[in-house]
């Protein structure tokens, strides 16, 4: 087994977070929607509240709700979990425990002309933080103060998983829903159609391009505990890590990456790595900016190139 190789295939996580979050399966028949305790708890990844399976909440939805409803004080409890979820995990979510994440990539996987990442879609990749500050921030705060109820505008006019995972599953088991379907979910509904059909063609198109979960992570890239790192002393600077991958990545680790760890798999100088923040805390151990453990604290001294050494005489 390669070093530090995870025993467990992503996929078979990726599978089993969507299980655990929509635990609920009786309420995809009853069509009903979970209303136990544990809807007081977020899940890290992006699962809707509504969804007849889900047994917790989702920290998108519950941020908006907490904003609209904010009346002077701080969302305390929702801002918490996500600066938790995003010190220890990062965007190692969006790779690992959103099954939203799992359906793009799956549809991805359907033969037909794929688009790679390219200058635009770079750019492009800065729209979900528009979202964030207009549909999750603005639009509840605004409502909030001046209508005096909340709105849950990224729910309510984009999320295409609260589409899929709840609107259609609720009114599919219970006519009486279909009855009251208007001009806002048909708009839903083609919006979600359209996403899931462009994530045929471009990779995790909503998640690149759309999701402000996904830019609330990434404020995190540099400090999560969890996630890939990059052994300066063994990097060559090839390159062939950031053009293997298909999201819109600089670099190894940065805003864009969802710290899927693919990346190793391509690399032949065994440079890049699982982070092991546990060997930090072990007893007469610590960890060297380089990624290497030294004995009893004491740091080693990288190793100065040729060129360092000669322009140091």
């Amino acid at each position: 087994m390669r070093q530090g190789k995870i025993p467990v295939k992503r996929r078979l996580i990726q599978l089993a977070s969507a299980l655990i979050y929509n635990a609920h399966l009786k309420g995809f028949g009853e069509g009903t929607i979970y209303q136990g305790s544990l809807k007081g708890v977020c899940v890290p990844g992006l699962n809707c509240y509504s969804c007849p399976g889900a047994v917790a909440a989702c920290p998108l939805g519950s941020l908006q709700s907490a904003i609209g409803s904010i009346q002077g004080k701080l969302p305390l409890y929702v801002l918490g979990l996500l600066i938790l979820f995003g010190l220890f995990l990062g965007r190692l979510i969006c790779g690992f425990l959103c099954p939203f994440g799992l359906i793009q990539e799956l549809l991805h996987k359907i033969p037909g002309p794929k688009i790679r990442k390219n200058r635009i879609t770079r750019v492009l990749s800065y729209t979900k933080y528009v979202i964030l500050i207009i549909f999750v921030i603005y639009l509840p705060l605004y409502y909030g103060y001046t209508k005096g109820y909340p709105l849950p505008a990224f729910c309510k006019y984009i999320c295409p998983a609260g589409t899929l995972e709840g609107g259609i599953p609720l009114t599919a088991a219970d006519p009486s829903l279909r009855m009251m379907l208007g001009a806002l979910f048909s708009w839903k509904v083609a919006l979600m159609l359209g996403i899931l059909t462009a994530s045929v063609f471009l990779y995790r198109f909503f998640c690149r391009f759309l999701c402000p979960l996904g830019a609330i992570y990434s404020l995190f890239a540099g400090v999560s505990l969890f996630g890939i790192q990059v052994k300066e002393e063994k990097c060559t600077r090839c390159g062939k890590c950031v053009r293997q991958c298909q999201m819109d990545v600089k670099k190894v680790g940065d805003r864009e990456c969802i710290q899927c760890g693919e990346c190793r798999d391509v690399c032949a100088f065994d440079a890049i790595s699982w982070k092991k923040p546990l060997e930090r805390f072990r007893t007469g151990a610590k960890v060297s900016p380089e990624g290497e453990k030294t004995e009893k604290g004491s740091a080693k001294q990288p190793v100065k190139t040729e060129a360092e050494k000669n322009g140091s005489t």
